[in-house]
């Protein structure tokens, strides 16, 4: 397998804080790759930088072969890259199929608009949007303002509208944070079955360790905006630099996700509390 995606050197600084540098991290086609590390390492400054939504002051991020580096979030997005956010972004006065097709049209982008509303299209699109809202388990609130979710909801909902762009490689900004055990099993399902059924590319940032461990094929651990290890669970999880900076000894005893997490996960949808 070949790096799908790629950060070399990569270096970027507010004022006199140096939130990366050099960092460097590579994924793998195919793999769900994971990326740790305390408060304040530079893992969502790192995501920014990939997505477009900050520019490195040095450093070079690609795609394949084609280098990303500081292109416009739009431009990264029509490139291959789909990405959620640890605070969740959706349009919460919109219902939640409108949601999904506004994703639609964001990828499509006709030179005709009126020729994406025609009856075939609309029709695809419709359906295609309600397939994956059953997919994350959302489908039985199609037609309820997506602000009225729950956070957990509201995470699933973000998931499915970045499947809809159907991207090369996805991002996942803390998608446990804030979400009840039910439902970290729902999500930790739909990772794996993207994976291994339709051969998708993850790298997600998370502090839920038993959540990464569960699912990663390869982590990478930063420290003050550097990798210090990058590697498979066995071997990130009994790295001194890392149990000191980071983990701690207790990660000996997780044991992961549940892998027979299923669709029928969804009922936790309805015992979450809205936030």
């Amino acid at each position: 397998m070949s790096a799908l995606l790629r950060t070399e050197g990569i270096m970027k600084a507010y004022g006199g804080v140096q939130a990366l540098n050099g960092a460097a991290i590579a994924v793998e086609e195919g793999t769900v790759a994971g990326l740790i590390g305390p408060n304040g390492s530079g893992k969502t400054t790192l995501f920014n930088v990939i997505t477009g939504y900050e520019r490195p002051d040095a450093g070079e991020v690609r795609l394949g072969d084609r280098a990303i580096t500081g292109l416009a979030p739009d431009k990264v997005f029509a490139a291959g890259i789909g990405r959620t956010f640890q605070l969740t972004r959706i349009f919460p006065r919109l219902t939640v199929i409108e949601n999904m097709l506004i994703a639609a049209q964001t990828k499509d982008r006709p030179n005709n608009l009126l020729a994406w509303f025609g009856r075939n299209t609309w029709t695809h699109h419709h359906r295609h949007a309600m397939e994956l809202q059953e997919f994350v388990g959302i489908e039985r609130h199609a037609d309820i303002l997506a602000g009225s979710l729950s956070y957990g909801q509201r995470k699933l909902l973000e998931l499915a509208y970045v499947l809809v762009a159907d991207p090369a490689v996805i991002l996942l900004d803390e998608p446990a944070g804030g979400v009840n055990p039910t439902l970290i099993n729902l999500i930790a399902d739909r990772i794996r079955l993207l994976n291994a059924e339709q051969g998708k590319t993850f790298l997600l940032v998370e502090h839920n360790m038993e959540f990464v461990m569960g699912l990663c094929s390869v982590i990478t651990v930063l420290e003050s905006g550097a990798a210090v290890v990058s590697g498979p669970p066995d071997i990130v999880r009994t790295d001194k630099r890392v149990l000191d900076a980071y983990l701690g000894a207790d990660l000996e005893e997780d044991q992961g996700p549940d892998e027979d997490a299923g669709p029928e996960a969804a009922a936790g949808l309805d015992e979450e509390e809205g936030r």
